[in-house]
């Protein structure tokens, strides 16, 4: 992994390739093999299903973990992922992922939330309230290197790479019983706001399959009120592990889900 970039600034000894897209692990870190994401496989969500780009858009890897912490995120039902995106452009858009909601769990009975970190490059999470004519809310957070994003119970969302000269890499701290719903996002053919470029630069189009509305663009903030400290994700759970706890029990936050701002 020649190019291969450390990112154990952020709390475990992990390296990012491009090269091909991929991950190495070092240390006392464990992790799978990534599961790459092909541009045939995310056209369906695509403004212009046909258009050309990478054919390797990103690398997947779930449950990343400092072996020491395994038992404890078992027991707590939560798990690291991290996510590598290919540089460049999809046609008109931004390289990015395919937009989706987080299935019920189980064992919680919610559409668990989600925290993103970015590590690498500039990112845009995207999010809306809801998959249906009338989308409710739309925020696009955009974040940098060390900067953090919490995605609410049920919203739909979407990451996208905001600089096409710099690949972008991110971790997420999610429900170990993890499952994603495409249906409804390809049925619309994406999410209520498209991410285009012009330059290097992100600009937006509704997607004519919702109702209009407005898309609020924010900067990401420190969430003081679920108790998070803006340290590394990774090493807030190490320090704290009943910290990220609501993750994979959102119900114990329920109030403060109410009327969630990004």
């Amino acid at each position: 992994m020649p190019d291969a970039l450390s990112m154990a600034h952020y709390g475990l000894d992990v390296r990012v390739s491009h090269a091909p897209l991929g991950f190495g692990y070092g240390g006392d870190v464990i992790g799978p093999l990534p599961e790459i994401r092909t541009l045939d496989q995310i056209r369906p969500s695509l403004r212009d299903p046909h258009c050309d780009g990478p054919e390797q858009v990103y690398a997947i890897a779930m449950d990343v973990a400092r072996q020491p912490h395994l038992a404890e995120l078992q027991k707590r039902m939560l798990l690291f992922g991290i996510v590598t995106y290919a540089g460049g452009r999809l046609g008109d858009e931004p390289v990015r992922s395919q937009g989706h909601i987080h299935r019920i769990s189980a064992h919680s009975g919610w559409s668990p939330p989600e925290l993103y970190e970015v590590w690498q490059g500039r990112a845009i999470i995207y999010m809306q309230e809801r998959v249906m004519h009338d989308p409710g809310r739309c925020f696009a957070v955009c974040a940098g290197p060390g900067e953090q994003v919490l995605v609410p119970p049920g919203w739909a969302h979407a990451t996208l790479s905001a600089d096409p000269e710099t690949p972008l890499t991110f971790a997420a701290w999610c429900d170990r019983e993890y499952g994603f719903e495409y249906q409804a996002v390809r049925a619309h053919q994406g999410l209520a706001w498209y991410p285009l470029l012009q330059g290097n630069h992100i600009v937006w189009q509704q997607n004519p399959r919702y109702r209009p509305g407005r898309l609020q663009v924010v900067t990401p903030r420190r969430y003081s009120e679920f108790g998070l400290t803006g340290q590394p994700i990774y090493r807030q759970f190490a320090q704290s592990p009943s910290r990220l706890q609501f993750i994979s029990q959102p119900a114990r936050m329920a109030e403060k889900w109410v009327h969630f701002e990004p």
